[in-house]
């Protein structure tokens, strides 16, 4: 395992050391993050505020887990899966960002465009995958899922679902690169106990690469990361709880993001189907700022619970 802590400290390093120039650039060049216009009023402070720092931090995750892999012989299937995952889902939140800086607007492609290309890069991650092979355990006294079509439609779900869990999340100053911090380590010490040492790297290598990043989007942020970073992110953590062939623990270390999602699901449907809102915003972080918290006071809760559920998940 020590031979691991060195890649977790580069990927670190060259975050930290990155990602100031990285801001300089933005800022010389006036790009920056356009707020939701349906969003707090107090977050038109965050306007003009650099965006895209997933780059950074995701250059550094596939450059620096790329090389150890191959330095430690760790460039097998799930290792591959998981950089083609980063990639192709950094690649969606690249673009993404980067209409939306262009056209200065909280909207680059479309829901439809954004989903579609999920959907195909999932499906090529699945396929590179044991998947069809494995035992699908359905909880609850349910049969378990062997079928192969099944199998893979459930995985490409998964990574779509949570890509777009984690970027639902990213809303406030650090929130979303503190709860990934947290399950991305969680999953190292899943990967330590399934004999998984691939995953186990990979999970350190981004966890040392957020660390660096954190310490600049932090409140008050002087960077956020943009889609190309929670999109990555999210499609990750899917990708590796499907190859540890324990998709369920995501739902409790990752309940923040399974939280932020179901209040913006419950949200839409209670103002379609009732014509009344639950939350007073959604995602529910803005629920919270809106009842009074300040930012630092949700995003720390939420990184609380977050930790807790992790915790939980391993003593039960």
């Amino acid at each position: 395992m020590l031979e691991y802590i060195l890649p977790m400290a580069i990927a670190f390093a060259i975050t930290a050391m990155a990602t100031p120039f990285f801001i300089g650039y933005l800022k010389k060049r006036e790009v920056g993050q356009t707020t939701r216009e349906e969003g707090p009023s107090w977050h038109d402070e965050k306007s003009g505020t650099p965006t895209m720092g997933g780059t950074v931090f995701l250059l550094s995750i596939l450059l620096v887990l790329f090389f150890s892999a191959w330095m430690l012989n760790l460039l097998d299937t799930p290792m591959l899966m998981i950089l083609l995952t980063l990639f192709l889902f950094g690649g969606i939140g690249f673009v993404d960002d980067y209409i939306s800086i262009y056209k200065q607007q909280n909207e680059g492609l479309t829901a439809r465009q954004k989903f579609l290309a999920q959907l195909i890069f999932a499906i090529l991650v699945i396929g590179i995958g044991p998947f069809g092979q494995l035992t699908l355990y359905i909880p609850f006294g349910f049969a378990d899922m062997t079928l192969p079509v099944l199998v893979l439609l459930f995985g490409v779900v998964w990574i779509v679902g949570f890509s777009n869990a984690v970027n639902l999340t990213d809303g406030l100053d650090g929130l979303a690169t503190g709860q990934n911090i947290i399950a991305y380590s969680a999953y190292f010490y899943l990967a330590i106990q399934s004999n998984e040492p691939q995953v186990a790297l990979a999970c350190l290598v981004v966890v040392g690469s957020l660390l660096g990043f954190i310490i600049f989007n932090k409140k008050p942020a002087k960077i956020f990361m943009g889609d190309v970073g929670s999109l990555a992110l999210g499609a990750g953590l899917a990708t590796i709880s499907l190859i540890l062939n324990n998709p369920w623990s995501l739902l409790i270390i990752g309940i923040i993001f399974v939280i932020e999602t179901l209040s913006v699901i419950l949200q839409v449907l209670s103002f379609k189907l009732r014509g009344k809102r639950i939350f007073k915003m959604s995602p529910i972080h803005h629920h919270f700022e809106l009842s009074g918290w300040p930012e630092a006071r949700v995003t720390t809760t939420f990184w609380l619970v977050g930790l807790v559920a992790a915790l939980l998940f391993f003593y039960l």
